[in-house]
């Protein structure tokens, strides 16, 4: 267990009291405590407990944590125990704790807690707030103190969660200058003898990404039965993280194979992984499409070409 920055032990920050009234979240009973140091156990955690909606875990060292250069005292802490959580959400939870050590001859616990008052801030990096100097070995082991009897003591804990906060949702923006444009040309063939409800181009690249064309002869939503639809589809947009995006200006062109007159849409468009493609449902009339004159379809072929040009890029933080 990587330990994190504790409490610093001195008049200023650690306050003892004296309570009748047993701790509300947790209490660690130990038996034959000098067998501790007889069989060589340096540290022991407790097993988890919840308080204010998180698990916790005590970690006692009876002989002094000597990681931090404690002597003759006992340390204790107060240990997050999902911490793999508070990573993965990049969560913080503040939290005011109090140790409690019982006096079995007077029936009260000493109560030693952080003299200020302030709430700890556990997270990822720092998990693991609590006393390096709890209290003197010596004392602890004054029978007349009636912390250890019969080589038993009683430890507790309670855990009150102040504050919980999760780092906020971000993005980063990028503009792209000069940005290039990149055409592809698309000769669909046999157009009219496909048994699919769309004819599908081969992949090509645009600003590092993979797009496709699609073109539905028979239309496609309002456009069906009368219209030509047709979409520029981002194939890799799986590959965009949760949230990224990326703004694109395209043009879409069914050729006039017969003259220079070509049907043209343009429009932007920030495709993502939820909004992967974009395009007409009305492109042309099938009216007009099929009609001898408008060259668009010669010889059941059709041309159409797309022009891309990626202008920006949003990526989560």
């Amino acid at each position: 267990m990587t330990t994190a920055n504790s409490i610093y032990n001195n008049d200023d920050q650690v306050a003892r009291s004296i309570s009748e009234a047993a701790p509300r979240h947790y209490i660690l009973k130990i038996m034959s405590f000098s067998f501790l140091a007889k069989t060589g156990i340096e540290k022991y955690e407790s097993g988890e407990f919840d308080a204010g909606g998180y698990k916790w875990k005590l970690v006692l060292y009876p002989h002094g944590n000597k990681s931090r250069n404690v002597k003759e005292h006992l340390s204790l802490y107060l240990v997050f125990a999902d911490v793999a959580s508070l990573i993965r959400l990049d969560s913080e939870v503040h939290a005011v704790f109090r140790f409690f050590l019982l006096d079995q001859t007077k029936d009260n616990y000493l109560i030693v807690h952080d003299a200020t008052g302030k709430d700890r801030r556990f997270h990822g990096s720092k998990h693991q707030w609590g006393f390096d100097q709890l209290i003197p070995i010596r004392t602890f082991n004054d029978v007349g103190n009636g912390y250890l009897l019969d080589d038993s003591c009683v430890f507790g804990a309670e855990v009150f969660v102040t504050k919980e906060m999760s780092s906020g949702k971000g993005e980063c923006l990028s503009v792209i200058k000069d940005a290039i444009s990149s055409k592809h040309v698309w000769k669909i063939e046999n157009f009219s003898n496909s048994d699919s409800e769309y004819h599908e181009s081969q992949q090509f690249s645009a600003a590092n990404h993979k797009w496709t064309i699609q073109v539905f002869p028979k239309g496609r939503r309002r456009g069906s039965g009368t219209h030509i639809s047709i979409y520029l589809d981002l194939v890799d947009s799986d590959t965009l993280k949760d949230g990224s995006k990326i703004f694109a200006e395209f043009t879409l062109r069914m050729k006039d194979q017969q003259q220079s007159r070509h049907i043209a849409g343009k429009v932007s468009h920030w495709f993502s992984e939820s909004s992967k493609e974009s395009g007409w449902e009305k492109f042309v009339s099938s009216a007009y499409f099929y009609h001898t004159s408008s060259g668009c379809l010669v010889k059941d072929m059709c041309m159409v070409e797309a022009e891309i040009t990626v202008h920006a890029i949003a990526n989560t933080l």
